[in-house]
């Protein structure tokens, strides 16, 4: 794949490959860029951290194939890792793609990464150790059902699309308004995500609902009998609990309480399964509220090449695009510059 030319650089395109957990990203991800002569900017939550690697299903160094993935083992699962940051890693890794001419393929499925990525990010107060300490305290002693009424009072917007037990967003947004005298919704609707820095190609791969179930299932069979039993069981061994937002993510979860005895093996696994498939539902239902993205759809029968081209074929046809308009942009100067004479 030859080199971005330096006027298409200048426009900052961008291609985000999304979908929901299993629908198959990282396998075509590595096929289209060994195709694009380009890196894999993971846009993964889960995958930030260092040590997690079979329960966020982080590809291997031999399954990489040489091909580089960045943003990916970037923290330790007890250090606090948000949006922000993710946005700042992305941004540097980006800007060196540019600069060898390389273009720039962020692929994952945390919607909100890829959207405050793409869109920009809404400039909300940053975390204040003495307010979120003072939240915390009130969750422990007065129980989360306090702080959610407390949201719903000031935010109720916020409160309305999140569950009362997620306890950190709850204490993010009362966080926010603390700090700032302004719900978080407010923000999100003065923001609107709509400081795009890139040209953005966005491309989706979507299942069958059965098929992607299945794969979900199979996936997690293969993650517990390859080792997410005792990965869990050394990462609580390093003192990474269970009070840790990286140690609730799906699987760990419910593995640590199955280490913990709370319930039997087969009911870890139908939790697990369970889980995963409503994770998968809630992905798909914020990507199709993500304007401008084109699905594409992978039939379980259909050979692996014919996926792999018909993303590639678009990402041909976008840079196509970019560089017949910045050849014109190029020669309605000219001949502006000319005119002038």
């Amino acid at each position: 794949m030859p080199k971005l030319s330096e006027a298409v650089c200048e426009r900052r395109p961008l291609v985000v490959l999304l979908g929901p957990t299993a629908v198959g990203k990282s396998r075509i991800a590595l096929e289209v860029a060994k195709n694009m002569g380009t890196d894999v900017l993971a846009a993964d939550s889960r995958q930030v951290y260092r040590g997690m690697d079979i329960g966020t299903d982080k590809p291997t160094a031999e399954e990489r194939q040489g091909v580089p993935h960045r943003l990916i083992d970037l923290t330790d699962p007890d250090q606090v890792f948000n949006t922000g940051w993710y946005r700042r890693a992305a941004l540097v890794e980006i800007d060196r793609l540019y600069a060898a001419r390389q273009l720039p393929f962020v692929v994952g499925g945390t919607g909100l990464y890829i959207r405050t990525l793409v869109r920009g990010l809404c400039e909300a107060p940053q975390a204040d150790p003495d307010v979120r300490a003072e939240l915390m305290k009130i969750s422990r002693e007065q129980g989360r059902d306090c702080l959610y009424a407390e949201l719903v009072r000031v935010d109720p917007h916020t409160a309305a699309r999140l569950h009362p037990n997620d306890a950190a967003k709850v204490i993010r947004a009362l966080e926010v308004y603390r700090l700032s005298g302004q719900p978080m919704s407010a923000m999100h609707r003065q923001h609107q995500f709509q400081d795009a820095p890139f040209f953005t190609l966005l491309i989706g791969l979507q299942r069958k609902k059965e098929e992607l179930y299945k794969r979900i299932e199979e996936r997690i069979d293969w993650q517990l009998a390859h080792g997410m039993v005792e990965e869990t069981q050394a990462l609580l061994g390093r003192g990474y609990g269970r009070h840790l937002g990286a140690m609730k993510a799906l699987g760990y979860r419910q593995v640590s309480a199955y280490i913990a005895g709370e319930y039997d093996y087969t009911d870890m696994v139908r939790r697990f399964k369970r889980d995963t498939r409503r994770f998968a539902k809630r992905q798909m239902t914020w990507f199709r509220k993500e304007p401008g993205v084109v699905w594409v759809s992978i039939e379980e029968d259909e050979p692996f090449e014919h996926a792999v081209g018909r993303v590639v074929g678009l990402i041909d046809r976008f840079l196509g695009s970019l560089e017949r308009e910045t050849k014109s942009g190029l020669r309605r100067h000219a001949a502006l510059g000319k005119s002038s004479v």
